[in-house]
């Protein structure tokens, strides 16, 4: 808080809150939005939060949701702080002082459906709240507590919570400034996952009214498939695969058999990570099918990624040049992919490294492909944009997870640094956040919509530039 910062109450349903106002921008961290999912409520749906009495400060991040750190290399990447608590499920909200009736944004972070918070830097939400956008952002339950499959509990917690955070948002955020009836969800890898899932849960509906899925397609899995990862743990723990025995261990130690079981993963599968479950209530159908089918079609999407996803997981770890010819003719043959889908991204790409083609391949068999095809699905409206600005650190390029502190125009803050550099282009984000911020409140981020021409901005040095049906020879190998 500056020297010129003040102190504001506002009164919540649950309760008074004080915040801060600094810079004509009020700042509320850290209020929860239902009770703490632990002892009663540990592995169960999200429940209501105890109205307090008296005023409660949001004037600090609450705490993280349990998670074990990223490990080695990605630790000196990616920044995920943990603070400790029990409240965890907690969002924070930042808003133009004075503001009535302003478009509201919702972010869900990344992270594999176990890392990330709402508490690190390059989310803050203060550039938002000056381009006139009120800025929520919420923490979930994470890995085997939000996305744990058993068969005394309710699947998808984690989903669950964010749904609960929404409902709290409509709820609340008119005292804060916000228009409950133009609120946008947008997030990233898992958030943008778990928004494709929000957009056909029936629980969601008339929540938002437009969403932004950054580098994360629509998926789930069938219980079983989803739930495989449990299994591993109970195995790994000695315990029956139950929600009652997992309450029962220690939390640091439950952790650490996630950790053993879910890392080492393969680079274009989940290994043994944790996904969305086909639950036949908060998630009744495949999102992703149920978005073909026409769900959703009233609700605006702006679609995009980064134009080389991979090299985020293939560079620091050096798969990247580990991978030769043989082992890349073996991770196509596993993942099915055909020769002469193989021939067109060699023919693209003449000069690329075994580790290239198949970082390029991945990319886009995981996100460019479907993200492509569920624009060509909806008669809604619906944009795509691609982030191709590559990073000048370590061969990381136009990697995963590098746009977002262009959205948030939250350059140079510590946890962007690693991945952007030192001095990464000011005027791309200036133009990145514009679009999200024109979106949130008109609906168009300032390109045409999806059309036959296939239009995606493609968002580069020295200024984005407007793209028709790019890397189309590849994409259409796929069919």
């Amino acid at each position: 808080m500056t020297e010129t910062a003040v102190e504001v109450v506002i009164a919540t349903r649950d309760g008074r809150v004080r915040g801060r106002i600094d810079d004509g921008i009020a700042v509320f961290l850290g209020i929860p939005y239902a009770a703490a999912p632990f002892g009663e409520h540990r592995f169960a749906a999200p429940a209501p939060v105890t109205a307090w009495t008296g005023v409660r400060d949001a004037l600090a991040y609450g705490p993280t949701a349990p998670k074990a750190p990223f490990p080695p290399p990605m630790d000196r990447l990616l920044a995920d702080p943990s603070i400790p608590g029990d409240e965890c499920l907690n969002l924070n909200v930042w808003a133009p002082a004075g503001a009535v009736d302003r478009p509201v944004m919702v972010w869900i972070h990344g992270g594999s459906l176990r890392n990330g918070s709402n508490s690190l830097p390059a989310y803050a939400g203060d550039r938002f709240a000056r381009d006139g956008v009120v800025l929520v952002s919420i923490n979930y339950r994470l890995g085997i507590e939000g996305f744990g499959v058993f068969p005394d509990a309710p699947a998808n917690l984690g989903l669950r919570d964010q749904i609960a955070a929404l409902t709290w948002v409509r709820d609340n955020i008119a005292a804060f400034g916000g228009d409950p009836g133009r609120v946008t969800v947008f997030g990233e890898s898992a958030g943008s996952i778990s928004i494709g899932a929000l957009l056909t849960s029936p629980y969601a509906q008339g929540l938002f009214q437009r969403a932004v899925l950054q580098s994360g397609a629509p998926s789930a899995q069938t219980p079983e498939a989803a739930g495989r990862s449990t299994k591993l743990i109970a195995k790994r723990l000695k315990i029956p695969a139950t929600a009652g025995a997992f309450a029962a261990v220690d939390r640091d130690r439950l952790l650490a058999a996630q950790v053993a079981i879910t890392r080492g993963g393969p680079p274009m599968g989940n290994g043994n990570g944790f996904t969305l479950a086909v639950d036949g209530d908060v998630l009744p159908r495949d999102p992703m099918v149920a978005l073909h089918d026409g769900a959703a079609a009233d609700v605006g999407l702006l679609l995009g990624y980064n134009a080389e996803e991979y090299r985020l997981w293939f560079v620091p770890t050096g798969l990247v040049d580990r991978i030769n010819r043989i082992t890349l003719r073996l991770a196509l043959a596993k993942f099915r992919v055909r020769a002469r889908t193989a021939r067109a991204y060699r023919a693209a790409r003449p000069e690329a490294t075994p580790g290239e083609l198949l970082g390029v391949i991945a990319t886009d068999r995981l996100l460019r492909r479907p993200l492509n095809m569920l624009a060509d699905a909806r008669a809604g409206d619906t944009w795509l944009y691609e982030f191709a600005w590559p990073s000048p650190v370590d061969r990381l390029g136009a990697c995963h997870a590098l746009e977002i502190g262009f959205v948030f125009d939250t350059l140079g803050t510590p946890d962007g640094l690693p991945l952007a550099g030192p001095n990464p282009p000011q005027e791309l984000a200036d133009a990145m956040h514009r679009a999200w911020v024109d979106f949130a409140t008109t609906g168009d981020p300032g390109w045409p919509r999806w059309n036959d021409t296939r239009p995606v901005m493609r968002f580069d040095t020295p200024a984005p530039l407007l793209t028709h049906a790019p890397n189309d020879p590849e994409l259409q190998s796929w069919t």
